[in-house]
């Protein structure tokens, strides 16, 4: 292989990740008995925010391989607008750390206040077999920016070390023989 055909396979785009934002009201049937929004209903929100800022930034299709240190901190209550604020902070050669904000707003009010916070490893992945492109460089124009990337290559590292370790420490899970 010539080094001009090695250069151009190994060429990789560089952006700046944009912040995706995405908002709901949350009506009777998305609360629990408290009335308060269903914690399974936030992390589906935030897990297509995800979705969306991580396709938006790499333009191919990606699927959730983890979520990742979701904190819930304050309920999200019935008639209440939230809005999820997701963006890329990490990037391997195929795979992306999306961190996700959840808001909550009283509409009558306008009282805004942080609910849930967490973090989404996404995967580029191809859909007709073919060989998958690597996703964009990102580039950290701030300081913050600086700070989520060094957060999100913590994640990633963690994610590999599990993915890595041999054994979970649990007993083999066999259908069918009553183990949960």
């Amino acid at each position: 292989m010539s080094n001009l055909h090695q250069e151009q396979t190994d060429y990789r785009p560089r952006k700046i990740a944009a912040e995706e934002r995405m908002a709901d009201i949350i009506l009777p049937g998305q609360t629990n008995g408290y009335g308060t929004m269903f914690g399974g209903d936030v992390m589906a929100m935030m897990d297509k925010a995800a979705g969306i800022a991580a396709m938006r930034f790499c333009r191919q299709p990606v699927v959730t391989a983890s979520s990742e240190r979701i904190d819930f901190r304050t309920p999200i209550g019935q008639g209440e607008i939230i809005e999820a604020y997701s963006r890329v902070i990490y990037v391997g050669r195929t795979s992306l750390v999306v961190r996700v904000h959840v808001f909550a707003e009283n509409p009558l009010q306008g009282e805004r206040r942080m609910c849930t916070t967490g973090y989404f490893s996404m995967v580029a992945i191809s859909i007709n077999g073919a060989p998958v492109q690597p996703v964009p460089e990102l580039i950290l124009p701030d300081d913050v920016a600086r700070a989520e990337y060094a957060l999100g290559a913590e994640i990633h590292a963690s994610i590999v070390a599990r993915k890595n370790s041999r054994g979970t420490g649990l007993p083999p899970f066999s259908p069918g023989s009553g183990q949960h």
